[in-house]
């Protein structure tokens, strides 16, 4: 009974991990990739694709946010790439690029819209992170109190070979 039990669970991992094994291959099937895959408003955007024909030096991009924009041959061999900038105020969500190229190519990805990212220190409850006054002061004094008194601790506690 315990052999079956153990043979149903090892049957049940492998075809758990079987399922996902088509779902990592389609992830990683784009002919299209964008740099940064999450970009905020104001960012410039880049695309390379090498679905194209590797003696095509020219292409056509669309995105829905950023609007047209030209694919040239990069830095290597076969690869087209291309840049736009996300307009300030657009809003986050998904945004469709759409890549053009002889001999008749077309291929689709997207990308996310985030938003801003943070600028400036965190404020966590004691003062912005930039205070440099008395809060350093009193941080640095209880760490060297607790060091101080880690010393006496450890230099005060009874000895093994003393009775």
């Amino acid at each position: 009974m315990r052999i079956t039990h153990m043979g149903a669970g090892i049957g049940l991992a492998f075809g758990v991990l079987g399922l996902q094994i088509p779902a990592a291959a389609a992830a990683d099937d784009s002919d299209v990739r964008i740099d940064p895959w999450n970009a905020y408003p104001g960012s410039t955007v880049t695309v390379s694709t090498e679905a194209c024909d590797p003696d095509a030096d020219f292409g056509k991009g669309w995105s829905e946010v950023g609007g047209e924009f030209q694919l040239f041959k990069g830095d290597q061999e076969g690869v087209l790439t291309g840049r736009f900038q996300i307009p300030e105020g657009t809003r986050t969500g998904s945004d469709t690029v759409t890549v053009k190229c002889p001999p008749l190519t077309k291929v689709t990805e997207t990308y996310q819209v985030t938003g801003r990212p943070p600028s400036g220190s965190v404020d966590a409850g004691f003062g912005p992170a930039e205070d440099t006054g008395m809060g350093i002061a009193l941080g640095g004094g209880l760490l060297i109190t607790a060091a101080a008194g880690g010393v006496v601790w450890m230099c005060r506690r009874p000895n093994g070979n003393r009775t």
